[in-house]
Protein backbone atom coordinates (compact mmCIF):
# COMPACT_ATOMS: atom_id res chain seq x y z
CA UNK A 1 0.00 0.00 0.00
CA UNK A 2 1.44 3.54 -1.31
CA UNK A 3 0.95 6.36 1.52
CA UNK A 4 2.26 9.77 1.51
CA UNK A 5 2.62 9.11 5.67
CA UNK A 6 2.00 6.13 7.62
CA UNK A 7 0.62 6.27 10.99
CA UNK A 8 0.37 3.73 14.07
CA UNK A 9 -2.94 3.23 15.58
CA UNK A 10 -1.86 5.15 18.52
CA UNK A 11 -0.77 7.92 16.79
CA UNK A 12 -3.64 8.36 14.71
CA UNK A 13 -5.86 8.65 17.46
CA UNK A 14 -3.82 11.07 19.46
CA UNK A 15 -3.37 13.20 16.52
CA UNK A 16 -7.05 12.60 14.50
CA UNK A 17 -8.15 16.06 14.04
CA UNK A 18 -4.68 17.47 12.31
CA UNK A 19 -4.37 13.97 10.41
CA UNK A 20 -7.79 14.73 8.86
CA UNK A 21 -6.91 18.34 8.20
CA UNK A 22 -4.25 16.52 6.57
CA UNK A 23 -6.44 14.27 4.33
CA UNK A 24 -8.58 17.12 3.80
CA UNK A 25 -5.75 19.05 2.12
CA UNK A 26 -5.64 15.86 -0.91
CA UNK A 27 -3.18 13.67 1.56
CA UNK A 28 -3.85 9.66 1.45
CA UNK A 29 -2.28 7.96 4.78
CA UNK A 30 -1.71 4.58 5.98
CA UNK A 31 -2.54 3.69 9.31
CA UNK A 32 -0.77 0.60 10.44
CA UNK A 33 -0.74 -1.84 13.24
CA UNK A 34 2.89 -3.88 14.72
CA UNK A 35 4.19 -2.15 11.56
CA UNK A 36 1.69 -3.42 8.98
CA UNK A 37 -0.35 -1.15 7.09
CA UNK A 38 -4.30 -2.25 7.87
CA UNK A 39 -5.90 1.01 6.57
CA UNK A 40 -5.86 3.74 4.19
CA UNK A 41 -7.53 7.23 4.33
CA UNK A 42 -8.43 9.12 1.34
CA UNK A 43 -9.80 12.50 0.41
CA UNK A 44 -13.50 11.97 0.06
CA UNK A 45 -14.63 13.96 -3.30
CA UNK A 46 -17.48 16.24 -2.58
CA UNK A 47 -20.89 16.18 -4.46
CA UNK A 48 -22.32 18.96 -5.98
CA UNK A 49 -24.65 21.13 -4.32
CA UNK A 50 -27.97 21.44 -5.78
CA UNK A 51 -30.50 23.10 -3.45
CA UNK A 52 -33.31 23.65 -5.55
CA UNK A 53 -35.10 23.10 -8.99
CA UNK A 54 -33.36 24.85 -11.95
CA UNK A 55 -30.02 25.31 -10.07
CA UNK A 56 -28.66 24.06 -13.78
CA UNK A 57 -30.39 26.85 -15.60
CA UNK A 58 -28.44 27.62 -18.55
CA UNK A 59 -25.32 24.98 -17.85
CA UNK A 60 -26.97 22.63 -20.17
CA UNK A 61 -27.58 23.13 -23.89
CA UNK A 62 -28.88 20.94 -26.02
CA UNK A 63 -28.13 21.11 -29.91
CA UNK A 64 -31.11 22.08 -32.41
CA UNK A 65 -30.60 18.88 -34.38
CA UNK A 66 -31.51 17.00 -31.38
CA UNK A 67 -34.46 14.37 -32.00
CA UNK A 68 -37.18 13.37 -29.43
CA UNK A 69 -36.94 9.74 -27.51
CA UNK A 70 -37.78 6.79 -29.32
CA UNK A 71 -40.74 5.85 -28.40
CA UNK A 72 -39.42 2.36 -26.91
CA UNK A 73 -37.14 4.68 -25.04
CA UNK A 74 -39.73 7.09 -23.94
CA UNK A 75 -41.78 4.07 -22.98
CA UNK A 76 -38.78 2.48 -20.49
CA UNK A 77 -38.93 6.47 -18.93
CA UNK A 78 -43.31 6.17 -18.80
CA UNK A 79 -43.16 9.14 -20.94
CA UNK A 80 -45.72 8.09 -23.17
CA UNK A 81 -49.19 7.85 -22.42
Amino acid sequence: MEAARQYSVHEAKAHLSRTLEQVATGEEMAISRSGEPVAKTVPLHTRAKRTERGSLRGQIHTRKDFDGLPDDLADAFGMLS
